[in-house]
């Protein structure tokens, strides 16, 4: 029998994998394969999954990595090349932006195993009280939403909670801004080309400051994440909109709070001028550790294709509220009857767009978070944090 290690962030649940595993995979395969799972802190998953590869921790055969790791890692030899068991045929079952993410120099490192991307969050309640029987289109009419629902209901502080924290979160919305604008970080047909430092950018981050300027967020917002921040904002109804990820709608309803679904709708994120509306695109792939000997590797596969079989990715569609990746899950009018956003959440993945897929994205990432969070607290305008991008990040690319 051939004993593999499966690694994850507890930031999703260590619970759900260990029954997965124990109560799936294991059991199906007892005697031949044996899957072991080993979780680490959110924060410092990627630092520690560096220093196994550079060997100087437990070897991990399969590891679910965040979909901007695909450049680094397959660059510096640390995943294996997946190419030769994951062919065209196989890879037309997905969609694909998240077969993008997992592409790196013309080869396939990675199986995407479930997706998620940036939606608006809103209190479809509140705008039917105020005659807004559809999202807001733009920017601006969300600013316009926001302050007459504000203004007519008690309790409700914010208009629009996002996440503007030093962060990779942050660093997500305030690329949701730029692009709704018509800008972009790498131009698409010469990756090698950065131009961040365009006016479509200025124009982006001018109207992510306007939301704090104009009273639509709390100044606050600079330091908003995901978890901690706003989402407690929106469920704690003190907020009519709330920029967040996908799979946090498992957690409408919750004991803790007394919003009901039917209350929260979802949808794709609001246009600026000269551009269109785009989610950020996350969630994550799969990867096979290129220092895993061949039966290893073999085994690996096998748990791969289990993890990221359509039916496997339906159950946990239902069940924890993560978007699958396949095609064919969004066509199942179950998995749209048990999880009301899937059609919504679709279109969203249709318009999603890819942090810029880069080798040393980590670093251009830390680099725009401390831009975009100085251009929220007011400390840089919006044309001098483009104009600092566009130099810090040509060197670094």
């Amino acid at each position: 029998m051939i004993e593999i290690v499966f690694s994850m962030s507890w930031g999703f649940d260590p619970h759900l994998w260990r029954r997965v595993l124990n109560e799936e995979f294991n059991p199906q395969h007892r005697g031949q394969i044996r899957v072991k799972y080993q979780n680490f802190p959110f924060d410092k998953y990627h630092d520690d999954l560096q220093r196994m590869f550079e060997g100087k921790g437990q070897r991990i055969d399969v590891i679910a990595g965040d979909a901007v790791w695909t450049a680094e890692f397959a660059s510096k030899g640390w995943i294996a090349d997946l190419s030769g068991r994951f062919p065209q045929a196989m890879r037309q079952q997905f969609l694909p932006g998240t077969i993008q993410t997992n592409t790196y120099q013309g080869k396939y490192w990675g199986v995407p195993w479930f997706t998620d991307v940036g939606l608006l969050y809103y209190r479809k309640d509140l705008l039917d009280k105020e005659g807004f029987f559809a999202p807001p289109q733009t920017w601006n009419e969300l600013k316009q939403i926001a302050k007459q629902v504000k203004k007519h209901t008690p309790g409700i502080q914010y208009g629009l909670v996002f996440q503007g924290a030093q962060n990779d979160g942050g660093v997500c919305n305030g690329l949701e801004y730029i692009w709704s604008h018509g800008g972009d970080v790498l131009d698409p047909q010469n990756p090698a080309q950065v131009i961040i430092g365009r006016p479509q950018t200025v124009d982006g981050l001018t109207t992510e400051r306007s939301m704090i300027t104009e009273g639509v967020s709390p100044q606050k917002v600079d330091s908003f994440d995901e978890v901690q921040h706003a989402w407690p904002e929106f469920v704690e109804e003190r907020a009519v909109f709330c920029r967040n990820w996908a799979f946090f709608y498992v957690d409408v309803p919750s004991p803790d709070h007394d919003l009901v679904r039917s209350q929260v709708e979802v949808a794709p994120m609001p246009a600026g001028a000269g551009g269109q509306g785009a989610g950020c695109l996350g969630g994550f792939n799969l990867f096979i550790n290129n220092a895993s000997d061949a039966a290893h590797k073999d085994a690996a596969w096998q748990f791969i294709r289990f993890m990221t079989d359509a039916t496997t990715q339906k159950r946990r569609a239902i069940n924890n509220v993560l978007p699958p990746t396949r095609e064919a899950p969004y066509q199942d009018p179950d998995l749209t009857q048990q999880l009301p956003i899937t059609p919504r959440a679709r279109v969203a993945l249709d318009k999603a767009r890819l942090r810029p897929v880069h080798r040393r994205y980590s670093e251009m990432s830390t680099a725009m978070a401390k831009q975009f969070t100085r251009c929220l607290k007011g400390q840089v305008t919006p044309a001098q944090a483009a104009q600092t991008l566009q130099t810090s990040l040509s060197n670094i690319v």
